[in-house]
């Protein structure tokens, strides 16, 4: 049937129909009719050759980061306690602000302590006078045990005189008696000699005496010598106890003044204003933070820790001091880098994590302690590694495809194994090689053998056919 006849029968067909239909659904009708009776005999034209964006396979040294979630950590936290109890009488620091190191923070009741220093002060000016009394009793002593050894030289002086003269009386009486027998010598005369004899005999005697009981006096005055130097030393160490006890006392009077022993930011307070205050308190009274530098610990996982260890076992001269970057929890990068400082001694069992530390630089104390922070830093290069774009890559089915276009400008389709993620691209462990053409945009309308036209060698819209 000709194309004519065709449309004539339809027309018709569509009169007969209006006589059941609405006007305006009748012309839609016929206007459906006419357009699909349109010249089938011209041929369907060739499909258009899919236009792509590409990117080649970029083969360089990448360098892989890690991140770990961290915790800022004050480079040292002093925990402000009273060191002597007592009643809190003032403040003398403002909450959160910047104290230095010797700051008065807290002043304790001192007036107890005062008294104690002034009794120990006592103590001491009272050690110290006994022990010049003791010490001029020495010198008595001494004077004494030299005027005892006086004696015992005039004693002994007095008995070799007494024996002397006694041994002139006992010649004497030896003398006279056979003469007394003879007659030449009167019985008187040997008679006075006998008693002057026994009167030397009872002066050697008496100066012996006299010489053991100056001996005597002699060990007296030694043993009171002893005494006096044994007192002498009684009274140094009475007076060391008391210098002791007054620099104890005066320790204590200054334990009143609670300090700051560094520098820097300093907690709220505890403790109220007449609370009463000790050593043996739990909690302190306040915290001071040394925030510049400050610390941040992170937990890294034994396995890479373990790869630390054995870098540094196989090259001793490998840096230690690894930079770092801090990502605030705002999202914010922290200007300014900082270095690994150490890692802990142990892993911890529950985690299978070694707790590491990093150390900042914060001259304007914008981090503060226990402020949640991520760690970044660099921990291999991978050389050579293929870098293409994360949009070339796409998850068919947890199966990564790429689309390559070859070098007749057809497509291929690869399955690729991509390992770590840099920024916006993937590292291609396997399926690529380097200089290879990757299709970015456009993947998604082309198929495996296609022929496809690069995005920069496609036709301007102004050349393109109408």
């Amino acid at each position: 049937m000709s194309h004519s006849a065709r449309l004539n029968s339809l027309l018709a067909f569509a009169v007969s129909a209006a006589r059941c239909l609405r006007g305006d659904l009748l012309i839609v009708v016929i206007a459906a009719l006419v357009a699909g009776c349109g010249d089938t005999s011209r041929a369907a034209a060739p499909p258009s050759v899919p236009v792509v964006r590409v990117e080649p396979v970029v083969e360089q040294d990448v360098p892989i980061t890690a991140e770990w979630v961290g915790t800022l950590v004050g480079y040292i936290n002093a925990q402000i306690r009273a060191r002597v109890s007592g009643h809190l009488v003032s403040q003398n620091y403002k909450e959160g602000s910047f104290v230095k190191g010797g700051d008065l923070l807290f002043q304790v009741d001192a007036r107890p302590f005062e008294t104690a220093a002034d009794q120990a002060d006592a103590k001491l000016h009272l050690a110290e006078s006994q022990l010049s009394q003791a010490r001029a009793q020495v010198g008595a002593s001494e004077a004494q045990v030299e005027q005892a050894m006086a004696t015992v030289f005039q004693g002994e002086a007095q008995v070799r005189r007494a024996e002397a003269t006694q041994r002139q009386t006992e010649l004497d009486v030896a003398r006279y008696t056979p003469l007394a027998q003879r007659g030449s010598v009167s019985q008187q005369e040997l008679d006075n000699a006998v008693q002057s004899n026994l009167a030397n005999l009872a002066a050697v005697a008496a100066a012996r005496a006299a010489v053991l009981n100056a001996q005597a006096s002699v060990t007296q005055a030694r043993a009171a010598l002893e005494k006096a130097q044994a007192d002498v030393k009684t009274q140094d160490a009475n007076i060391a106890a008391a210098r002791a006890a007054l620099a104890d006392a005066r320790l204590n009077l200054g334990y009143t003044r609670v300090s700051s022993p560094i520098s820097g930011i300093a907690g709220f307070r505890v403790a109220n204003i007449g609370d009463y205050v000790g050593p043996s308190d739990a909690t302190p009274l306040t915290t001071v933070s040394q925030v510049d530098p400050i610390y941040a610990e992170f937990p890294i996982s034994e396995q890479r820790a373990l790869a630390v260890f054995r870098r540094w076992d196989a090259d001793p001269r490998a840096p230690r001091d690894i930079e770092l970057e801090l990502v605030l929890a705002d999202g914010s990068v922290y200007p300014t880098r900082g270095r690994a400082a150490a890692l802990d001694r142990q892993v911890d069992v529950t985690t299978g994590t070694v707790l590491a530390r990093g150390v900042f630089p914060n001259p304007g104390n914008v981090l503060r302690p226990g402020q949640y922070a991520k760690v970044r830093a660099v921990v291999e290069v991978r050389k050579n590694a293929l870098m293409i774009p994360q949009r070339a890559v796409q998850d068919v089915q947890g199966v990564n495809q790429v689309a390559v276009v070859r070098a007749d400008e057809t497509v291929d389709v690869r399955t690729v194994k991509v390992d770590a993620r840099i920024g916006s691209r993937w590292i291609i462990a396997q399926g690529l090689k380097p200089g290879e053409r990757v299709i970015v945009e456009g993947a998604d309308r082309v198929r495996f053998g296609q022929k496809v036209r690069l995005a920069s060698s496609a036709p301007s819209e102004a050349s393109a056919p109408k």
